[in-house]
């Protein structure tokens, strides 16, 4: 062999190979999606289709945490949706109060643990946090002297940066370690980890916005990660002449309009100085007669220039939101073969089932969108847009045609006389005085349990729930009569909309029974499904987990369950997932879809696992805790599966 040929073999030999997993060593989940554009897919395989029903439980550490709800009543919020980190042989994670741990990533043991002391009797919207982030990012460096940094958003809205080695607070940060995320904003909340993009972090905010229409502006901000000093600010109402869009919010009060905030997981593009924000629905929810229009940026994906605070492009997914149809999945990067070629591209999945596939440069689509007519308000100073984008070419998830449906006789003409009660004349049919059946309803589709796309195959991922929403618009004025003759408003969820018209009642198309919550519509209530980007077509969709049990509805395994919590895709061939009531975590076949192994959780799973490799050998972990709101068991474990 000549000197040139065995070195072109040893530099091709040294060139990574997509899905080649190391035999030794480590691999790292750096970020809340794996990478910082949230693809989570892993190119582990040591754990394959082949030998995945022989994972067995590693070790499982406890956070003490339901000990914090002691005295309150945090349990009936508290959800432990955190996705941990594996940086350095450690997983780093929060929980629901935003403490933060440190654990070994082979054993379980603990390093180090931080608690900020959230208050828990103040009045939050949500107690939930679904993790932290690390800077530098796996990729970056950090600047001389400088320790790596642990960064976790609170409940209680403020920036703290822990020393990832001893868990203390970083006293150059901030002061002594805190920035408060409240100052100049108001009683703001921030639920989902912080992009980290170079030495930037950006962090956006979480609020409940149905109690009035000027709520907390919905500010997106970016800080200095050695210093945190904010670097800029970003409000995605316009509320100046001069801000782009500002014609598209109309009314005297437009400007006054709160939230649009971006609740869930912001991406980066380091190379492209990029972040990409998904906003959300302005306050509030359900009635948009303050802020007539196409409301510009709100429930959009908006790209940012992170250098510089700067829109580099906005796409709306909702024109003038009166659904709460927040944009709610992190954006996913990723590259998008169009003719042979790879183009940069963002994947959006939405409330209403939508998926949008965005160049990621200038978010035109790479796939055909139209724009087609939907139904008018019929609620007097409400103007619904006229139009509505819907994905031409690709397929449409969720509860988009619901039917009624009962476990007996008496249970579907029930449920046929509730639907036929409702107005509804298709997708975005608006929130009336009668009532409104809203499908799909505001936990999706898809949620921020989002998406994951394995490159190998060209399948885009996502979990799917198909629940409807009855919405109702009650006069003010008549406010006190409707509540002395309707007995289901009190049980409804009620947003009292202050400084509009009207008070809002919301349910779910479920009934109560003695088996416990039974739907209204057809089954399947909660899928898995994969979208074959190459082809434009739905590769499979399958059922997953059940709500009711098994041995005495033989056909519950077919039905699904709502869910909440992601997936992730790895080059094993396998789709890890919980998320569904019924407790289980389970491996499903890329390729297929078909159920590869399941096995029940100490609690309700209603968060997105991770794998990483440590020593040559792979774990898959997930926080099972379960979901307050949800009713699923609640509990404090992490837990990791290892082959025997």
């Amino acid at each position: 062999m000549n000197y040139l040929l065995s070195t072109l073999l040893f530099l091709y030999a040294a060139i990574p190979v997509i899905g080649q997993t190391p035999t030794s060593g480590s691999v790292e989940w750096p970020a809340y999606g794996n990478d910082p554009g949230g693809m989570r897919f892993s190119p582990l395989k040591q754990i394959n289709t082949g030998n995945v029903k022989q994972l067995t439980v590693a070790w499982t550490f406890r956070t003490g945490e339901l000990e914090q709800y002691k005295g309150t009543s945090a349990d009936e919020k508290a959800a432990f949706e955190a996705t941990p980190l594996m940086v350095d042989g450690t997983l780093f994670f929060s929980t629901p109060s935003s403490r933060v741990f440190a654990i070994d990533a082979a054993t379980g043991q603990q390093k180090w643990s931080y608690d900020p002391e959230v208050y828990l009797r103040q009045d939050l919207s949500e107690i939930t946090s679904r993790g932290v982030s690390v800077w530098p990012t796996s990729n970056g460096k950090t600047a001389s002297g400088a320790a790596k940094r642990i960064l976790i958003p609170t409940l209680d809205g403020r920036l703290i940066a822990l020393d990832a080695k001893t868990g203390k607070p970083v006293s150059s940060f901030g002061k002594d370690g805190i920035v408060d995320l409240r100052q100049g904003v108001g009683n703001i909340s921030v639920t989902s980890p912080p992009a980290v993009i170079g030495n930037t972090i950006v962090v956006g905010s979480s609020m409940g916005d149905n109690q009035r229409f000027n709520y907390e502006r919905g500010v997106v901000r970016a800080y200095d990660a050695l210093t945190g000093k904010l670097r800029w600010s970003w409000d995605p109402i316009p509320r100046s002449k001069t801000d782009p869009g500002f014609e598209t919010w109309k009314g005297p009060n437009a400007t006054q309009t709160g939230a649009a905030n971006a609740w869930s997981v912001i991406s980066a593009d380091a190379e492209r100085d990029l972040v990409f924000i998904p906003t959300t629905s302005p306050s509030p929810d359900y009635y948009g007669g303050e802020r007539l229009g196409k409301n510009a940026n709100a429930s959009s994906i908006v790209a940012i220039r992170a250098s510089t605070g700067k829109v580099v492009w906005s796409y709306q997914t909702v024109h003038h939101d009166i659904w709460d149809y927040d944009n709610a999945a992190q954006p996913l990067l990723f590259s998008y073969d169009q003719n042979g070629k790879p183009v940069p591209a963002v994947a959006v999945g939405t409330k209403m089932g939508h998926v949008f596939i965005l160049h990621r440069e200038t978010g035109v689509p790479l796939l055909p969108v139209e724009e087609r007519r939907v139904p008018a308000s019929d609620i007097a100073g409400e103007e619904a847009h006229p139009t509505q984008p819907f994905p031409a070419t690709l397929p449409l998830l969720g509860l988009q045609k619901p039917e009624a449906w009962g476990l007996t006789p008496d249970a579907k003409a029930a449920a046929q006389r509730r639907i036929a009660a409702l107005r509804y004349e298709g997708p975005f049919t608006p929130p009336s005085l009668k009532g409104t059946l809203v499908a799909p309803g505001n936990v999706g589709g898809i949620n921020w349990s989002g998406m994951c796309y394995d490159p190998e195959s060209g399948l885009l991922i996502t979990n799917v729930n198909r629940l409807a929403a009855s919405i109702t618009l009650i006069p003010r004025a008549q406010l006190a009569q409707s509540v002395k003759n309707d007995q289901e408003l009190m049980r409804a969820e009620t947003g009292m909309q202050s400084g509009t018209p009207y008070v809002m009642k919301r349910s779910y198309l479920f009934a109560k029974t003695e088996t416990g919550l039974t739907m209204q519509t057809a089954p399947p209530w909660g899928t898995l499904a994969a979208i074959n980007l190459k082809k434009g077509t739905l590769e499979w969709e399958v059922p997953l987990g059940f709500m009711l049990d098994p041995r005495q509805f033989p056909e519950a395994k077919q039905w699904g369950s709502i869910n909440f919590g992601g997936a992730i895709a790895t080059a094993g061939g396998l789709v890890f997932v919980a998320a569904s009531m019924d407790g289980h975590f389970r491996a499903f076949k890329t390729s297929d879809g078909s159920l590869q192994w399941e096995v029940p959780l100490p609690a309700g799973g209603q968060a997105t696992p991770m794998t990483y490799q440590i020593n040559g050998k792979q774990y898959v972990v997930i926080a099972a805790g379960g979901h307050g709101k949800l009713g699923t068991k609640l509990g404090d474990y992490v837990v990791a599966y290892q082959l025997p």
